[in-house]
């Protein structure tokens, strides 16, 4: 349940449960406070134990809980995930960081070191179905809450374990972070290009991707389990989820035995597929095959090209990348970055500007999209975040709880379990949450 606020002008989608108050035309707002409406997803009624934090489990556990299921985010009494300290920016002393990755769940504070702490954690998994976290590979186990502990409580359980290496292999016990990873699965070296030397890309591109692999695992785990009746338990691994992410320029080396060049916005196996300086800035063009090469030929009306025998194929305009660059570049720098959008898009020619945060924000395809939605925080008021690129027709995503304060939920969870009012005092008197 959540507190919501009263329609307004726009109509709601799906279910009727999506209202919406607009930042320029189309946000929608989410976790407002007026009226208690009973929400369900495509995950309804799956519980979710989450005791990750930092990036890659809480984005997964997000995404489950965009989707429906209930989470129960775990943290040490004050609050242990690192995130709520990363900024500036912070609103209100909220961090931005932490409110990108943490919508959609209940905070609970317990001290896991205690025996007290672990009781309550051992009571929650005889109700949950899922339970994820993302510490060391033994620590959970130092803890008594490796999987073999969880599955004597409850042999359903999907117990997923993030860490930076994997729970088997001599890197096992190493810390992980994305930057690390990404400079040793091999996305720094193909980043960049031969002037710049290795760069990481822009976002923590591996916490995001492993996250996504766990949600996928997650998910189908439960299905398995429908089956089976059994749980088990997911090993993911910020490493593997990099490397993975490596597609066609690990299956290029594979293949070759040759090393990847850093190309910059160049394309490994595709030309021209890059960005170019416009007459007031720049554009992406990427032409996937051969006749979309001729029609851009007739746009930028350079029709000879198309007919040279350096450029008539996709292996010949990879084999004169820098001839074909440089020719297509004279003639870019002509018009502006609009004249050229225009006419590509009116020929079917892949491309698009280069935009800003500042220029997404206004994006009428992302308006439209509800890619940005706002909602009401306990302490840092007003807040606007990314909203789920998860369109689904009949059970449609709900932004039904903000990013939790520390321990915000603890005593509403722990009377549910049924813990008394004079045991909570005792337990807090203790440390215990």
């Amino acid at each position: 349940m959540f507190r919501l606020s009263p329609a307004r002008s726009r109509p709601p989608r799906g279910r009727g449960t999506a209202l919406y108050r607009p930042l320029g035309e189309y946000r929608s707002s989410f976790f407002d406070q007026k009226e208690v409406i009973q929400l369900s997803g495509a995950l309804a009624g799956i519980k979710v134990l989450d005791l990750s934090r930092v990036l890659a489990g809480p984005f997964c556990t997000m995404i489950l809980g965009d989707l429906g299921a209930e989470i129960i985010k775990v943290e040490a009494p004050g609050g242990s995930d690192d995130t709520r300290k990363w900024g500036p920016p912070f609103q209100k002393g909220v961090s931005a960081y932490y409110l990108c990755a943490n919508r959609n769940k209940k905070s609970l504070t317990v001290n896991l070191k205690s025996a007290q702490g672990k009781v309550i954690i051992q009571k929650l998994v005889k109700q949950s179905d899922v339970m994820i976290h993302n510490f060391k590979s033994g620590t959970m186990e130092r803890l008594g809450l490796g999987y073999e502990a969880i599955r004597q409580i409850n042999p359903e359980m999907i117990y997923c374990s993030i860490t930076g290496f994997g729970e088997t292999g001599p890197y096992k016990h190493l810390p992980g972070y994305d930057f690390i990873i990404q400079a040793m699965s091999g996305l720094m070296s193909i980043t960049g290009d031969d002037k710049s030397g290795p760069q990481k890309v822009g976002v923590a591109i591996t916490d995001v991707l492993t996250g996504l692999y766990a949600c996928i695992g997650i998910q189908a785990a439960l299905i398995e389990r429908q089956h089976s009746g059994s749980g088990q338990k997911l090993d993911i691994s910020l490493y593997d989820s990099a490397v993975s992410s490596l597609v066609n320029i690990a299956s290029n080396y594979l293949i070759s035995g040759k090393i990847p060049e850093r190309l910059g916005n160049y394309h490994a196996n595709i030309v021209p597929y890059q960005t170019f300086q416009t007459k007031d800035g720049e554009m992406v063009i990427a032409v996937g095959n051969d006749r979309q090469f001729q029609t851009l030929c007739q746009i930028i009306q350079k029709p000879e090209l198309a007919e040279d025998p350096r450029f008539l194929s996709n292996p010949d305009r990879v084999e004169n990348r820098h001839e074909l660059t440089s020719l297509l570049q004279a003639e870019f720098l002509n018009h502006t970055t609009n004249h050229w959008k225009e006419l590509c898009h009116r020929y079917s020619i892949p491309c698009g500007p280069i935009q800003s945060l500042e220029d997404l924000v206004d994006d009428p395809q992302l308006k439209e999209r509800e890619m940005f939605v706002t909602g009401k925080h306990p302490t840092a008021e007003e807040i606007t975040m990314v909203g789920s690129p998860l369109k689904l027709s009949r059970t449609p995503v709900d932004y039904r709880k903000h990013p939790p304060d520390p321990g915000e939920h603890t005593e509403d969870i722990l009377l549910s379990l049924g813990y008394k009012k004079e045991e909570l005092k005792e337990l807090k008197k203790n440390k215990v949450i």
